[in-house]
């Protein structure tokens, strides 16, 4: 029996642990706090403009179980949205039980409020992880997937300090690096300004505290766009963003609310003496993070070198899943990171060649694509998404992106990819 070890419970994590049990892996998740999905429960957001075309590709590949997941807990389908079109809108209320579902489904064991703390390497291969309460996980094979937001003292340095969010570093403790413990080498996107790290891309209103008009557009089409009054807009908040794909003018000019059962705001941060200023947000509350008027929590300041497999490049038994793996931005694209990874941590054990991806679908293009320009100290401090900015030109420009399930079915069979990971290995 394969042993697989993830650290770490976001969408990437969630990914991973799930593909090396449908692989046939004894598998276990361990998760920093009391939910899984990190960011993703402030997320909400997928099937937008490239995402679309790379979620189809995943359910062809028969690792679409927590896209799926997703589609089940959407509360609008098809939305258009400035820069964005056919997005889906999960509820993130409803999706963290429906993945819970997944997991449990496919025989995965969770271990909450698991903070590994300590790695033991031999050799250059991980023999086991502890965690702080002292418990320790064996494995064959691991899978980093601790993200790149956090600690606290990493707001602190690169942000404007803790701002309570979803990551809730004071509660649960900060987030620990699987591949730091292990002494992987780890780089940090940089600005313009050579300041380190992104700031996270949205926050979250507390719906009830708009007015009712608002809430009507929200609950009806899934949008609504209010125009910032220009005495209130505050020029250069989006260029830090992590989601360079909603750095626009229609962003800075205009509050953007998409419905996830919160209201999503598609800005960083806004000052709430400001936000209230706004017709319409008179009573306005932030929900997460609770200081949005202040600042958000920081990302992309803890990533690894890794091969297309999703391998460390420097490890042996080490894979890597989501924001470890690049500086690279969504849901979607960290559960298409996360399932390459898990599928191959039980190849791996068993001595199979590694999958890499055909590159004539968008899938291995990303991967492949986004691997070789992290690889340069330039390309680490791009943004990488299927919905936006460098990446989504790339797709339009190469004839990846398409909504055509059967021009995506076509080439997903033609790379010999049609239910890969959806095949048991042992």
């Amino acid at each position: 029996m394969a042993r697989v070890v993830v650290v770490g419970g976001g969408w990437a994590g969630c990914a991973a642990a799930y593909a090396a049990s449908r692989a046939g892996a004894e598998t276990q998740l361990l998760e920093r706090t009391d939910m899984l999905l990190g960011t993703g429960l402030v997320g909400g957001i997928m099937r937008n403009n490239g995402r679309l075309t790379a979620a189809e590709e995943l359910i062809f590949m028969g690792g679409g179980e927590l896209i799926k997941a997703c589609d089940r807990a959407a509360r609008h389908t098809n939305v258009d949205f400035p820069g964005h079109k056919h997005a889906s809108l999960y509820d993130i209320t409803r999706v963290l039980r429906e993945v819970e579902r997944a997991l449990q489904a496919a025989g995965v064991t969770v271990e909450y409020q698991t903070r590994v703390s300590k790695v033991s390497v031999d050799n250059g291969k991980i023999l086991k992880v502890k965690s702080s309460d002292g418990r320790e996980f064996a494995g064959d094979v691991f899978i980093d997937a601790t993200g790149s937001a956090g600690p606290v003292k990493s707001c602190k340095a690169r942000g404007r300090g803790c701002v309570m969010c979803i990551i809730r570093c004071p509660a649960f403790g900060g987030r620990v690096s699987l591949c730091e413990e292990a002494g992987i080498e780890e780089f940090a996107a940089v600005q313009p300004d050579g300041t380190e790290g992104a700031v996270s891309g949205s926050c979250k209103l507390l719906k009830d505290s708009l007015s009712r008009d608002i809430v009507e557009r929200l609950d009806r089409k899934g949008i609504a766009v209010v125009p910032i009054p220009k005495d209130l807009i505050t020029e250069g908040s989006l260029g830090r963003k992590v989601c360079q794909q909603y750095g626009t003018e229609d962003y800075m000019n205009n509050i953007v609310l998409l419905d996830t059962g919160h209201a999503k705001m598609m800005a960083p941060w806004f000052p709430l003496e400001k936000l209230r200023k706004i017709p319409g947000f008179e009573r306005v509350r932030y929900e997460d993070p609770y200081a949005g008027g202040k600042g958000n929590s920081v990302r992309m300041t803890a990533m690894v070198i890794r091969e297309d497999t999703m391998q460390v490049s420097s490890g042996k038994n080490l894979f890597c899943a989501g924001e470890k793996a690049g500086p690279l931005v969504g849901h979607t694209e960290a559960i298409l990171t996360g399932t390459l990874a898990g599928h191959n941590a039980v190849r791996y054990v068993l001595s199979m060649p590694l999958l890499r991806l055909d590159e004539e679908t968008a899938s291995g293009d990303f991967i492949k694509y986004t691997g070789d320009r992290i690889k340069d100290k330039e390309g680490r401090n791009e943004k990488y998404t299927f919905s936006g900015a460098q990446y989504f030109e790339r797709m339009k420009q190469k004839g990846l992106y398409t909504a055509s399930l059967e021009t995506i079915g076509k080439r997903v069979g033609k790379g010999g990819l049609t239910g890969i990971f959806a095949k048991k290995l042992l």
